[in-house]
């Protein structure tokens, strides 16, 4: 296990156990500074059960203040709308080639869009995107007929979420120098959309704790 900074632990030690009002959490991770601007994370704990199929909670969104990072972007889609999705932020853009150059292990990118039209040919990546969590998808905006706008939207930091095999969802919220304001409005609008796509077979508690942490510093218990 990596020896946590001398910096962290008094960090730690100021944060405590109780679980703090948003308003009081994003103070608390903003006071948490370092040599850089920290990413800043919205973790939740969701009472659901990963191992079925209806279950599962995954979506995107755009936060009303973006999240401080533009992303890396590629289109799969026709050779009639390359231009566009480059003119739109896309960094490579295209059908064959592309899906060549990604099945040869070029992952040099977050996000992947592709057009319904070439989906048949852009499946057989699912052995090298799916790991990665970059496998287009209808159910986060990433199959979609409207290729242009996708890309207009993830390259401005629409975030993407997906729970992991723990039922836990991530997603990054903000950077630390955002206003406390804007910060806290971005992590409303996440957690509202996780209670929105509460899956109708989850019962019980749907969400069980949400923690808020910066890239470096300690997590901060938020109050539900």
């Amino acid at each position: 296990m990596a020896k946590k900074s001398k910096r962290y632990e008094a960090q730690a030690e100021q944060t405590g156990t109780e679980a703090l009002s948003l308003a009081d959490a994003v103070e608390k991770v903003k006071s948490f500074k370092a040599k850089f601007d920290q990413t800043v994370e919205c973790v939740m704990n969701l009472g659901i059960d990963p191992k079925q199929a209806d279950q599962l909670v995954r979506g995107s969104i755009s936060l009303p203040h973006g999240i401080g990072k533009q992303k890396k972007v590629i289109a799969f889609c026709e050779d009639s709308d390359i231009e566009a999705a480059k003119g739109a932020g896309a960094i490579e853009a295209g059908s064959d080639d592309l899906i060549k150059k990604v099945s040869e292990g070029w992952l040099d990118f977050d996000v992947a869009i592709a057009s319904p039209r070439v989906m048949g040919k852009v499946g057989k990546l699912g052995r090298v995107l799916g790991p990665q969590g970059k496998m287009p998808s209808p159910k986060n905006g990433t199959i979609t007929a409207d290729v242009i706008s996708a890309v207009t939207e993830f390259v401005a930091g629409k975030v993407e979420y997906r729970n992991d095999a723990g039922g836990n969802i991530h997603a990054v919220v903000g950077k630390q120098s955002f206003e406390s304001a804007k910060l806290a409005e971005n992590i409303d609008a996440f957690i509202a959309q996780i209670k929105k796509v509460k899956p109708a077979s989850s019962k019980g508690t749907y969400i069980k704790k949400i923690v808020l942490s910066a890239t470096m510093s300690p997590g901060v218990a938020l109050s539900i």
